[in-house]
């Protein structure tokens, strides 16, 4: 499910002349036992409402005064979110002749047309108070409380993200709440001002229109969210904007190098500005430093699983969860015993709205079938990032929705995606040039095309810990051979690379150096353009010894990476 609660306003919405028919609250109930949340947001003060509606134990939240009180049926708790009307104000209006005059908790109602009286006293008093309008209602409340306010205390006492909410109304003092909802609807017999600004109009009127919609909501979830809202921008195709829907799961592939994380770090701005959570699970330290995220572990502690879903709880904090204290044969069983919890914080929340994995291969692997791990990700909002699409579990490949192929790789992507998923491969493949990428959506039936994406505002602060300390796998390891491929000692990280380095062998140093292999790592799998430029000249220069050429490079190494206290952040 991506749409977690139904926030409905009440007069006119779900009840007509007052009054719920049955109808309308079964389908209620049976919304209800999907495991969604009921928010009832009304301008009535709390004992009216009571007495015209009783069902209203069926709502797990009550927003009532028009956002001035919030009320908790299941423990009948009264949390008022701004102060009490001036004893002043209300004899005063009542002194003027203002009739009928309501006074609740917060709020002051009356009717048309004493709206200019009303006026008149807050001028006289200068009170920094609010007049809101409703078909003839007259409400009067402190400066910036209105439904969407009140929305928004009983979403936090929910946990739940306004994103993840479907609201529905038909009156002027509708559209706060509406505009805050992720999916906003009217009921046909809605103002047309209503009807002008909402994502959806129902066929039919009042309750029978929120019927109409609990019966969308229960059987096309993630069709209203995939057609309705807009989602996260990719980039721009023939002039049009392109995005990735909340409730697709995205593989992000192409060679090392070539652009894959820039492009989730860019995707994760634009996921910040919207306000939707994200969760990056970052095994090699790639994202640490993102801004508007906060770290968890880093390349000497490893993160924890209360601590990921203690942060979780929260709608507005990102997390990225870095696993470089891990080996890289842990990595996959430390992975998949996250799942399980966070995928319950997913099914009960729709949180973190996008789960974005990189090196996937690794966390995610072909050999490993574990069927809690995909089942985990059966929710909206994840990303898969790997160089290695070949080597993802078969059954993870089946769920994506989209694939984005990056590099002169792009068409070699797809193709091996389909073989794996078990799909026939589009006949017409382009190529991808310069900064655009490929996009792919199996299901929609269409042809593959390119995309200008977009690019981050932040560069990737690397951290030199990752290279200097951590452990690359096989293929990022850098071996020495020789020329008679008599040996093959594997580096997995720049410390142990310069150890090997100062053991071997002259004729092993000159082999690797005159092929120009260690400005190829450095460029290829350490991504230190700088280091790789400043070996490749070491490389070059054919008056250097083995001992003078040995000892530029590995200076080169330490100065940036292994240095105590002097090695700069990348």
């Amino acid at each position: 499910m991506y749409f977690m609660a139904l926030a409905t306003d009440y007069d006119g919405t779900l009840a007509h002349d007052g009054l719920v028919t049955a109808s309308t609250l079964s389908a209620l109930k049976k919304l209800k036992k999907s495991g969604r949340k009921l928010i009832l947001v009304t301008g009535r003060e709390l004992p009216d409402l009571k007495e015209v509606f009783p069902e209203v134990g069926l709502f797990d939240k009550v927003v009532a005064e028009n956002g001035a009180l919030i009320y908790t049926p299941a423990s009948e708790e009264e949390q008022t979110i701004s102060p009490s009307p001036s004893a002043d104000f209300v004899d005063r209006l009542k002194k003027r002749g203002v009739k009928p005059l309501s006074v609740g908790r917060s709020i002051v109602a009356t009717w048309e047309p004493h709206q200019a009286t009303v006026l008149d006293v807050i001028k006289e008093l200068g009170l920094e108070l609010e007049i809101i309008f409703n078909k003839g209602a007259v409400m009067i409340l402190p400066s910036g409380i209105n439904k969407a306010t009140g929305l928004a205390a009983a979403l936090k006492d929910l946990r739940l993200s306004p994103h993840n909410v479907v609201g529905i109304g038909d009156g002027e003092n509708d559209h706060a709440f509406l505009r805050a909802s992720g999916c906003s609807i009217a009921v046909a017999n809605a103002l047309p001002a209503v009807k002008e600004t909402a994502d959806l109009v129902t066929r039919e009127a009042r309750g029978k229109g929120v019927e109409e919609l609990i019966g969308k909501l229960i059987k096309q979830d993630h069709l209203i969210a995939r057609k309705r809202l807009r989602g996260v921008l990719l980039g721009t195709a023939n002039g049009k904007k392109v995005y990735l829907s909340p409730v697709e799961t995205v593989l992000i592939a192409g060679s090392s190098g070539i652009g894959k994380s820039t492009l989730a770090t860019a995707l994760t701005e634009r996921l910040a500005e919207q306000g939707l959570q994200f969760c990056i699970f970052d095994p090699e330290g790639d994202y640490d430093g993102l801004e508007g995220a906060v770290p968890l572990g880093d390349g000497s502690t490893t993160p924890s699983k209360e601590q990921l879903l203690e942060l979780i709880e929260k709608p507005s904090t990102n997390i990225v969860v870095n696993g470089l204290a891990l080996k890289v044969d842990e990595r996959p069983d430390f992975f998949a015993e996250l799942l399980p919890g966070l995928g319950s914080v997913r099914y009960r929340t729709a949180r973190p709205h996008w789960l974005i994995i990189d090196e996937a291969h690794h966390l995610l692997p072909r050999r490993r079938e574990d069927t809690r791990a995909v089942l985990s990700l059966e929710l909206p909002g994840t990303v898969l990032i790997t160089v290695h699409p070949e080597a993802i579990s078969t059954g993870v490949l089946r769920l994506v929705t989209a694939v984005i192929a990056l590099g002169p790789k792009a068409k070699s992507v797809i193709k091996t995606f389909c073989k794996e998923a078990g799909l026939e491969a589009p006949k017409s493949i382009p190529s991808p040039k310069g900064d655009r990428v490929l996009l792919w959506r199996p299901q929609d039936g269409k042809k593959p095309f390119t995309v200008k994406a977009i690019e981050p505002h932040q560069s990737l602060k690397r951290h030199s810990r990752k290279y200097a300390e951590g452990e690359l796998d096989e293929a990022g390891s850098f071996y020495f051979t020789g020329p008679e491929k008599a040996m093959n000692l594997r580096a997995h990280n720049l410390i142990i690379f310069a150890q090997m380095a100062e053991g071997i062998d002259d004729k092993t140093w000159e082999y690797h150096l005159r092929a120009g292999d260690y400005s190829k790592w450095f460029r290829q799998q350490i991504r230190d353009k700088e280091l790789a430029r400043e070996t490749a000249e070491a490389e070059k220069d054919k008056r250097l010894s083995p001992e003078d050429s040995r000892k530029r490079v590995l200076e080169a190494v330490r100065r940036r990476y292994t240095a105590p206290a002097t090695a700069p952040e990348r």
